[in-house]
């Protein structure tokens, strides 16, 4: 029997590998979100040992709630999290905090890579965690225009998606600032949740005359000029309105901005797999497949894959992402078995 199919069959009492480096889960999700935490549960009932490091920094926490998202509509993103977390671990997953700052493939020969880990993690304290399979589901940062203002008001009077924030600002004055080609579609849309829609040109090129004519025929008004700050009311905190150049102020209690959603690639690049610009010009994304396989043992999901996920969407492509995971495991002993077979049939 070869070393590596000794080593597949090396799990102790708890179902996990033991090598001289340490345990070595089936798989680790980094990200602790919708996506990561999906992952984790569907990996957890295949019965697959998995750890989930969160370094708790959500995207969407400064959120009042989660929206568009089935039973869970309105919840906070941390209590989203909360049950998410109760869910894994329900099923044996466990979730650490800590940062990953570093991943690197082992490399054969060596005593760790003959055991079934073909990953080690390095966190930000310096500890090292050794997987056979990774996700990835670190989310995006969403990058603002350069507008004083808009970072304080960041999910609140700042917005983004109306199917996310759009109800919750129905029928008041909302702005749409204009920071490129989209931003009159961008205008038309919002005007679904309220009659009162004034369109920032800001930054935008100058309607078409089709798109003047559609947005006469909304009622959205246009405001040329550069904003050149967002206030907010001192004691509530809520956004007042947007100041342009000159000195004009629109009242507005909304203002939704098309933000650059990024990735990162500090991890997924030394992996082998590839960041590149989303076609919908939404930012960046990772390249994967439909399952979220980005590189060989890598897979990807939520934002990461998807910058225009929301969290129920993230959630599922947490789950895919899972299974695959799963069954790229399962081949992976399937293979071990048959090999192990005919080494005892050849000494036989």
């Amino acid at each position: 029997m070869t070393n590596r199919t000794a080593a597949m069959d090396a799990r102790n009492d708890a179902g996990r590998y033991e090598t001289a480096g340490g345990t070595v889960w089936d798989a680790v999700v980094v990200g602790g979100g919708a996506a990561g935490l999906s992952a984790g549960l569907s990996l957890g009932r295949a019965r697959r040992t998995v750890l989930v490091i969160d370094a708790a920094q959500p995207r969407n926490a400064p959120a009042e709630g989660v929206h568009v998202f089935l039973t869970r509509d309105g919840t906070p993103p941390a209590e989203v999290t909360r049950l998410g977390r109760l869910d894994v671990q329900r099923y044996g997953g466990e979730v650490r905090p800590g940062t990953v700052v570093a991943v690197r493939r082992l490399e054969s020969g060596t005593t760790v890579a003959e055991s079934p880990a073909r990953f080690a993690l390095t966190l930000l304290d310096g500890s090292e965690v050794l997987a056979r399979r990774l996700v990835v589901t670190t989310g995006a940062v969403d990058e603002l225009p350069d507008v004083p203002g808009l970072r304080e008001q960041w999910g609140r009077g700042i917005i983004h998606c109306p199917y996310c924030h759009g109800w919750e600002v129905r029928d008041q004055p909302i702005g749409v600032l204009g920071t490129g080609p989209r931003a009159v579609f961008q205008a038309l849309l919002f005007r679904q949740w309220s009659e009162r829609i004034t369109l920032l040109l800001h930054d935008a090129p100058d309607p078409t005359d089709e798109e003047w004519e559609q947005l006469a025929a909304r009622g959205i008004e246009v405001v040329t000029g550069r904003v050149v700050r967002v206030a907010g009311d001192e004691g509530s905190g809520s956004l007042t309105g947007a100041e342009l150049e000159g000195g004009r102020f629109v009242p507005l209690r909304a203002i939704a901005v098309a933000t650059r959603i990024v990735v990162s690639d500090t991890l997924l690049s030394p992996l082998g797999a590839a960041v590149a610009e989303h076609p919908s010009g939404a930012g960046t994304f990772a390249v994967a497949d439909d399952f979220g396989r980005a590189a060989d043992g890598v897979w990807v999901a939520g934002n990461v894959s998807n910058p225009m996920a929301q969290v129920m969407t993230a959630a599922a492509s947490g789950m895919m992402a899972g299974a695959a995971v799963n069954a790229d495991l399962l081949m992976e002993e399937i293979a071990a078995a048959v090999a192990s077979r005919r080494a005892v049939a050849a000494s036989a």
